[in-house]
């Protein structure tokens, strides 16, 4: 279906692959040549990433250029220019100063700042074994789940244990959680802090009804095209709902089978009511997947009982679905799938058409595959949203290297870290050899960690050290020990100077890796927006700016706290690589692929969802009825619902061929029989049974 307005608002509703998001980019420049001024046409799109085919068509723009927003990105900007107009309503306890605006890192840094003492000192949520990176970004999303769902955060703890259905020592974990999330929403007011719950919160209740803000809504954009609904909010769908009539044209997008975002609150089902508000529905099929593949996910939707779906016309499984031969143990599940992709590059297969997929994507599954492609010589490359930036080698170096240059900052990295740091830092560096300079050159001096020179080491040291390691040691020795002698400069500033002036030169570790370059950036990035977000919080309240923002830092992800999202890193080249990713993140990559792997399709992971003690993504819905229990049965129907939306997302962007690995025991030697495994079972042997009956 396409949606429309009478005044000439037009939409799409349509499987994956089908063009919709095409035809959306193509409006865009049907606009701008038609002499519609640029800035009166707005983008709308449920997160950055998804922005990139209109980007990409607005570079051969001739005309000015739209605005490209999220629904949070407009309650920002609605929030920093209209302040003045609703801080004093809002309960802001200094409304004539203006806002510090908090990114996911620098909240939870807020966050950890008070209920890090709770944990420690009163022994609040005690009963979780939980990372504290975890801990509290649970809090943090249980208030963002409230103010895009639109109700009051004081309701996070009633809801939540009305739908409980188990111990009742989970209730006191709920009662915790409030309370942190509560303290953290007065801690904001107080110290005039917008996190995104609240300048969500601050438009829904401020501004959305304020006059002066709809009538500056009204006149700056007329003309608006939302794609991707089915994975945009309640608070999008209804900005959406009450701004449409006032529009002289809209173009509504959305797949009719997708919603993956649904543990970040999105709302497939708001989307398709927004239809109502339509004139004109269009029907899109998909151009991508073959036909074959297609009629197998509506194999798969039979045999996982989904309601409406259309009976396939064959069965059994076809020949654009390859399943790998059995493996016993992990490691032979690993080998196989670097052998088959080794197979498919010998035939010209360019590397970016080949992805591999798997429900969850660990270190030690990302170590594991990456070591066997690099002794195959395949190039790849890996994305994982939710990984902490301190989790990334190249980062943990700059890191180490930042501390051993800012001994006020009073962290004595270890051996280990020094010597991996080093690993690194020198392009060709062996561990063995690390460790050595580590063990010989890192001391502690008046308790500041120091690198001392290599120039009175023993002969047989400085051979099994090698002349030419000794000298890149030695310059970036030299680089540090320079910069100690002056005045010490933010630490953004410092990693800037630090890649720039040594690691990103011809010897360095930092050189030739791309993807070691692009986690410097996404590290220089978030310190440099942890330091001017704690420095404007510093300016609008009484907090002071600390003068050890460095070492806070360092600390918060040493924590691990999660990285916010970089939008290049959703932005590789399409043939320069084999793809590595968590299938969730395939998807919202939005870009179809001609080969995929599909790894050890016997795993409960591709089925179950992940537990998070703190929060629950439906019973925190519009959708859920207050005062239902979430029983057993309710997760296992979301669960199949679900595991059938992401197999037919997957088969719907995959121009060729599926390949499926199956691995009799996972890594902790437990025998494997999930609903994915089953569902492709019962498919192949409906065939078979068919074929028999045929013969």
């Amino acid at each position: 279906m396409a949606y429309g307005l009478s005044k000439g608002t037009g939409g799409r509703c349509a499987a994956a692959g089908s063009g919709k998001t095409s035809a959306g980019a193509a409006r865009l420049l049907q606009l701008l040549d038609s002499g519609v001024p640029g800035h009166s046409i707005l983008v709308l799109v449920p997160q950055r990433t998804l922005a990139g085919p209109y980007r990409e068509a607005l570079r051969g723009a001739r005309s000015s250029q739209a605005e490209i927003l999220t629904a949070g990105g407009l309650a920002r900007r609605m929030c920093d220019l209209f302040w003045p107009l609703v801080a004093a309503d809002a309960g802001f306890s200094r409304p004539n100063r203006p806002p510090a605006f908090l990114t996911l890192e620098t909240a939870q840094y807020y966050m950890a700042h008070l209920v890090r003492p709770l944990i420690e000192e009163q022994g609040l949520l005690e009963s979780l074994a939980l990372d504290r990176n975890r801990l509290y970004s649970q809090i943090l999303d249980n208030l963002n789940k409230a103010a895009l769902a639109g109700f009051d955060p004081a309701e996070i703890e009633p809801r939540l244990k009305s739908a409980w259905n188990g111990e009742s020592s989970q209730l006191n974990v709920y009662a915790d959680a409030q309370r942190c999330a509560l303290l953290f929403r007065s801690f904001c007011l107080e110290n005039n802090l917008l996190d995104f719950s609240l300048q969500v919160d601050l438009f829904r209740q401020h501004l959305g009804p304020s006059l002066l803000v709809r009538a500056y809504l009204r006149g700056t954009y007329r003309h608006l095209i939302a794609d991707n609904l089915e994975e945009d909010t309640p608070f999008a769908h209804e900005l959406l709902a009450s701004w449409l009539p006032d529009l002289d044209s809209a173009l509504l997008i959305c797949d009719r089978d997708a919603g993956y975002r649904s543990y970040l609150s999105a709302d497939r089902q708001g989307a398709f009511e927004l239809a109502e508000h339509c004139t004109e529905h269009m029907a899109f099929e998909n151009l991508v997947c073959p036909p074959a593949l297609e009629n197998l996910g509506r194999s798969l939707g039979r045999v996982l009982d989904r309601p409406g779906v259309q009976p396939p016309e064959t069965r059994g499984l076809p020949p654009e679905l390859s399943i790998s031969r059995r493996y016993r143990f992990y490691p032979e599940m690993l080998d196989g799938l670097a052998g088959a992709v080794s197979d498919l590059l010998a035939q010209g297969i360019p590397p970016g058409e080949i992805a591999v997929l798997s429900p969850l994507l660990p270190d030690s599954l990302r170590f594991a595959l990456a070591g066997r492609l690099d002794r195959l010589g395949i190039p790849y490359r890996s994305h994982r949203p939710s990984r902490a930036l301190g989790d990334e080698p190249p980062a943990r170096c700059l890191l180490t290297l930042a501390q051993l240059a800012h001994p006020a900052f009073g962290i004595k990295p270890s051996r280990f870290e020094v010597a991996a740091a080093l690993l690194q830092a020198i392009s060709g560096l062996d561990l063995v050899r690390a460790q050595l300079i580590a063990e010989i050159a890192y001391r502690t001096r008046e308790g500041r960690p120091v690198l001392e020179p290599l120039d009175r080491l023993l002969p047989e040291m400085q051979e099994r050290i090698t002349y030419t390691f000794g000298l890149r040691y030695e310059e970036l020795r030299a680089w540090l020990d320079a910069y100690t002698q002056d005045e010490p400069v933010e630490l953004d500033y410092f990693l800037s100077r630090l890649f720039g002036e040594v690691l990103s030169q011809p010897g360095f570790g930092f050189h030739t890796d791309l993807n070691a370059g692009q986690t410097a950036a996404n590290l220089i990035e978030s310190a440099g927006k942890f330091r001017r977000a704690v420095e404007e919080a510093a300016g609008s309240g009484d907090m002071a700016a600390s003068p050890t923002l460095g070492r806070e830092y360092c600390e918060m992800v040493r924590d691990g706290v999660i990285a916010a999202q970089y939008v290049e890193n959703w932005q590789g080249p399409a043939d320069d690589a084999v793809f590595i990713a968590p299938a969730y993140t395939f998807l919202m990559n939005n870009r179809p692929v001609g080969y995929q792997f599909w790894l050890d399709i016997g795993s409960n992971a591709w089925f179950e969802r992940l537990y998070q003690p703190l929060t629950h993504p439906y019973v925190l819905s519009q959708r859920w009825r207050e005062g239902r229990l979430w029983t057993a049965a309710e997760e296992f129907e979301t669960n199949r619902e679900t595991l059938y939306r992401l197999i037919l997302g997957l088969l719907r962007r995959c121009t060729r061929q599926v390949h499926l690995t199956l691995c009799e025991l996972n890594e902790g030697g437990t025998e494997q029989r999930g609903m994915l495994l089953k569902a492709i079972y019962q498919v192949q042997i409906e065939g078979e049974s068919q074929n028999g009956e045929t013969d």
